[in-house]
């Protein structure tokens, strides 16, 4: 359970330094290469590189967060049945 809490922390800290360095490097840049104004090519490139770092850092959080409430379920579960399976066993 720690190490989820550990992978979750740490997922949410690097998507914050992504979308920090994304305003701060490329404010107002569509990580796309049609928009209706012409864009430098670094700045689309770099938008795109830390839209995917964002995207990929929310999914392991979202990953994380669900494997800590799917361990707190079955521990709620352990405490309900009252060690009811550790006895039919």
């Amino acid at each position: 359970m720690r190490a989820a809490w550990k992978m979750f922390c740490l997922s949410v800290a690097v998507l914050a330094a992504a979308i920090v360095v994304a305003q701060l490097l490329v404010p107002g840049i569509v990580p796309i290469a049609f928009a209706e104004e012409p864009q430098p090519s670094w700045s689309v490139m770099t938008a795109f590189v830390l839209r995917a770092i964002e995207l990929m850092t929310a999914a392991v959080a979202i990953i994380a967060l669900a494997m800590l409430a799917g361990m707190c379920a079955r521990r709620g579960l352990r405490r309900l049945s009252g060690g009811a399976a550790s006895q039919a066993d």
